[in-house]
C-alpha cells in the first residue's frame, strides 16, 4: 500500500511538471524556447562568507568587496560562483562550469531563447533558483533570489552572470521578459561576470527587481515563468562592421 502512494504522488508530481511545462509554453509561444522548470532550493548562507570578510577589510582600508581573485594566491584561480554554498573550492574560469553541474547539480539549458519556469514562489526567504545557459559559445549563469531587503518585505531579485571575464561580459546583452495576463514587463541589461560577487550585484539592485505584489500578477499558481534570450552586443557588432 506504501509503496502503491508513493508511485501515485511520483506521478502526480509529474503530471504537475508537464502542465507547469505546457503553461509556460503557451505564455511564451516564440519558435524555439525551451522551457527549464527549476525547483527552489534553500540558501545555505544570506551572505557569502567571502564576500563579507572582504567587506570587513574594506571598511578596514583593505581590498575592494567581492574581487575573489584578487584574493586568491593565484591570480588565475578563482572561487566557487554558486551564490547558495559556501563552497571552498577554487579553479580556473574554463573548470567552472564542471564544477558547477558535478558538484551543485546545477542544470544547463541551450538554445538562444529559453523560458525558465521558477516553481514554489510562496517558500520564505532566503530561497533561490538556479539555472545555467548554454548559448552563443558561451555560458551564463542565471539566478533569482527571494530575499529580505527589508525586514518583513521580501523581494525578488533575477540577474544573469557571464561565466568569463568582464570583458567578455561586455559583448553580450541580456532580456528577462515576464509575460501574463495582457501585462508584460522587461529588464535589459549587460550580463556581469561571475568573477564579480552575485550579492553585490542583488545588494547593488542592479537587475531585475520585482517585490512581492509585482510578481503575484506574473505568477500562476505559484510558479514564475522568465524569457530569457541573450544577444551579442549592438554597440560590439557596430565596432566589427567598422
Amino acid at each position: 500500500m506504501l509503496f502503491f502512494t508513493q508511485c501515485f504522488g511520483a506521478v502526480l508530481d509529474l503530471i504537475h511538471l508537464r502542465f507547469q511545462h505546457y503553461k509556460a509554453k503557451r505564455v511564451f509561444s516564440a519558435a524555439g524556447q525551451l522551457v527549464c522548470v527549476v525547483n527552489p532550493t534553500h540558501s545555505l548562507k544570506y551572505v557569502s562568507n567571502r564576500c563579507t570578510a572582504a567587506q570587513v577589510s574594506t571598511e578596514q582600508g583593505g581590498l575592494p568587496p567581492c574581487h575573489h581573485h584578487e584574493a586568491v594566491h593565484d591570480p588565475q584561480l578563482v572561487p566557487c560562483t554558486c551564490p547558495l554554498f559556501s563552497c571552498q573550492w577554487e579553479g580556473h574560469l574554463e573548470v567552472v562550469v564542471p564544477h558547477l553541474r558535478q558538484t551543485h547539480h546545477i542544470n544547463i539549458l541551450q538554445g538562444a531563447e529559453i523560458v525558465f519556469l521558477a516553481t514554489d514562489m510562496h517558500l520564505p526567504a532566503p530561497t533561490d533558483w538556479i539555472i545555467m545557459h548554454s548559448c552563443l559559445g558561451h555560458q551564463f549563469l542565471l539566478v533569482l533570489r527571494k530575499q529580505e531587503k527589508y525586514e518583513g518585505h521580501p523581494q525578488f531579485f533575477a540577474t544573469m552572470m557571464l561565466i568569463g571575464t568582464p570583458t567578455q561580459a561586455d559583448n553580450f546583452t541580456y532580456r528577462l521578459e515576464l509575460n501574463r495576463n495582457q501585462r508584460r514587463l522587461k529588464w535589459e541589461a549587460t550580463p556581469r561576470s561571475v568573477l564579480e560577487c552575485v550579492d553585490s550585484v542583488i545588494s547593488d539592485g542592479d537587475c531585475l527587481v520585482l517585490n512581492t505584489s509585482l510578481a503575484q500578477l506574473f505568477s500562476d499558481n505559484g510558479s514564475l515563468a522568465i524569457g530569457i534570450a541573450i544577444t551579442t552586443s549592438k554597440v560590439h557588432n557596430a565596432e566589427a562592421e567598422i
